[in-house]
């Protein structure tokens, strides 16, 4: 887990001893980075390859990475921007920042060869590829639940809905177009187009009383304008 970035890259949390020098942490993680760029594969990685390479002893490395699992997934955090931080206002809002927040993602990946490389890598090696998404990406899903049992909470969305469905139904369009059909545009608006088209359909209506008829509820989407 990392402290916080130095020059845009984490540094992983220190352990007992002498203090870490983040100088080393950022030259090992961005001599990963060229070494893919370059084409070797993370399977011809190696602790040693990667310390000579930048220029640091063994046991440098190892004081800081348990192994090259630990290594490799710093590295990709290395890469990932900041999750937004929410206003706790609206569900809406919220959800908007988080889907915007992977649209952005979604552009990153698309111009940067050396993420491209990485996630390619690192997806080749189901161990290393189930721990990224035990860590990073389950970070980002709690942070859907929160702000829809949020929005539940207040009276905006059904509160008889599951979560991690929902989680799925604001995510999926976006990952669709970003990562399974790369060549769609991800334009700006796109979150706030796939978070008003799902709550239209999950916000929370009032109960139907003696003489109303289903469906007459005058409810707006939470955060737009009647």
């Amino acid at each position: 887990m990392s402290d916080g970035p130095v020059g845009g890259v984490p540094v992983p949390a220190e352990r007992r001893g002498r203090p870490r020098s983040a100088a080393v942490d950022r030259a090992v993680i961005e001599t990963v980075l060229r070494l893919l760029e370059d084409g070797v594969t993370v399977a011809e990685l190696s602790m040693e390859r990667i310390a000579r390479e930048a220029g640091v002893g063994k046991a440098t490395v190892y004081r800081r990475w348990a192994g090259k699992e630990a290594l490799m997934l710093d590295v990709l955090r290395s890469l990932d921007a900041g999750a937004p931080e929410l206003a706790g206002g609206p569900a809406r809002d919220d959800l908007v920042a988080l889907l915007e927040f992977l649209r952005r993602r979604g552009l990153a990946k698309r111009s940067s060869a050396v993420l491209r490389t990485a996630v390619a890598q690192v997806r080749a090696h189901p161990r290393l590829w189930q721990e990224y998404h035990d860590t990073v990406v389950a970070a980002r899903r709690r942070a859907f639940h929160e702000v829809l049992r949020r929005g539940m909470a207040a009276g905006e969305i059904r509160a008889d809905l599951d979560v991690d469905l929902l989680t799925d139904l604001f995510v999926s369009p976006m990952l669709s177009r970003a990562i399974l059909h790369d060549w769609q545009e991800l334009p700006e608006g796109l979150a706030e187009q796939i978070v008003d088209t799902v709550l239209e359909g999950v916000r929370a209506r009032p109960a139907v009383g003696p003489g109303d008829s289903p469906g007459s509820s005058g409810a707006v989407v939470p955060g737009r304008k009647s």
